[in-house]
Parts: C-alpha cells; structure tokens; sequence
C-alpha cells in the first residue's frame, strides 16, 4: 500500500515537471535536495537558465547560471530528478535564442572591463606640487 501511494506522487511529480513553463533566459530557484548523514536539507540554487535540452522527456536537462563572489557557477539539473524537490519561475523573459551560452564570455568581458577601471584609478600617479627654485645671490 505504501509502495503504491509513492508511485502515485511520483507520477504527480512528473505530470506537475512536464507542465512547468520555462525555457531559456527565465529566472529560477531550484530547490535541491542535499543529504548530510542521515538526513536531508533543502539547498536553493537561483539563476539564469542557460538552455534546457530535450524538452520534456523523461531525459530532459536545463542548464542554470548565478554569479557567487564574482565567479560564475554553472548547474545542470535533469528535468525528473528525485534530488530536485521543486522548481520555482521567478522572472520570465522573452529571448530570441534557445541557448545562452554567449552570457559566459559577457559576463567575462563586463568583469574585464570592470578590472581594468580599477586598475587605471589605481595606477593613476600622483600629484606632487612644484617647488620653486628660489635664487640665491
């Protein structure tokens, strides 16, 4: 009986996976399931989805991208993983590409470019005020 009652929220859980609405460019918060020891703990991991591939097959994967301490971490989640324990949308965005993988060498860029403002305020000499030179006779 108890068998039976898990394969039905599972069945649930994939019908409510195949429904869900997001495609690249969305923002979502994936809540994942972690286990320390004995026990399991919800972790969320919130980004930009960079491609999702294969649709709603029960092989389908989506690719999420979040930048932590200034370095860009990338995730790829399988659609119907029983470690995922919910999806949340929580921006949509319209996009004209399927894939985003040009956002990893923008981000490079922006940070470069970021990098070498810094560096030009530092390096910036500084100013000394002229003395002048007084005669002696």
């Amino acid at each position: 009986m108890l068998d039976l009652a898990l394969r039905m929220t599972t069945i649930l859980a994939n019908e409510a996976r195949a429904k869900l609405d997001f495609q690249s460019g969305d923002t979502v918060r994936v809540w994942q399931k972690i286990k320390e020891k004995d026990k399991f703990r919800l972790q969320a991991f919130e980004g930009l989805v960079l491609a999702r591939k294969h649709g709603a097959e029960m092989g389908g994967t989506f690719t999420v991208r979040k930048v932590m301490d200034g370095v860009g971490v990338e995730k790829i989640f399988p659609l119907y993983s029983p470690m995922i324990d919910k999806i949340e949308i929580i921006r949509k965005a319209k996009t004209r590409r399927s894939k985003l993988y040009f956002v990893r060498e923008k981000a490079a860029k922006e940070i470069r470019r970021a990098m070498r403002k810094t560096l030009a305020i530092k390096e910036e000499p500084e100013v000394v005020p002229a003395v002048e030179a007084v005669e002696t006779k």
